[in-house]
């Protein structure tokens, strides 16, 4: 997870934040999280973590609370303890068997297909249609 030059952020379960998070560190959630969560760093939330808002994160391993939708460009992992509540955008998604996730997910690349060119026979027989793939 960190590298050398990496801090880890650390938010104990006695601690409850409301406010956003920003940075570029990996964040370790054992607390409550009232707002969002933007790191350019790996996202842990412990067992008794919990967080309410929306998540960019690089990778991220949940076995806590979430409500809210993520954004993880790497990995995410929801954990057998984990309850998901939100929709999930990422490369690669593992879920363990008890995890409980209510939403939407979108697995992949960010690009968005081009569309393709066809040839529609019309009137003056120059028309092209646009169609999605």
């Amino acid at each position: 997870m960190p590298n050398k030059e990496q801090e880890i952020t650390q938010i104990g379960n006695s601690i409850t934040i409301k406010g956003d998070i920003l940075g570029k560190s990996d964040v370790r959630v054992a607390g409550n999280v009232q707002g969002s969560v933007n790191i350019e760093g790996d996202l842990v939330v412990e067992r008794t973590g919990r967080i309410e808002g929306e998540i960019k994160v690089t990778s991220s391993v949940i076995a806590g609370t979430v409500k809210g939708n993520i954004d993880c460009t790497g990995k995410l992992v929801l954990e057998n303890s984990s309850k998901f509540v939100g929709n999930i955008k990422t490369k690669q998604l593992i879920i363990q068997e008890g995890a409980i996730f209510q939403g939407n997910c979108n697995m992949g690349s960010n690009e968005v297909p081009a569309a393709k060119e066809a040839t529609a026979p019309a009137a003056n027989g120059k028309e092209k249609i646009q169609q999605p793939f």
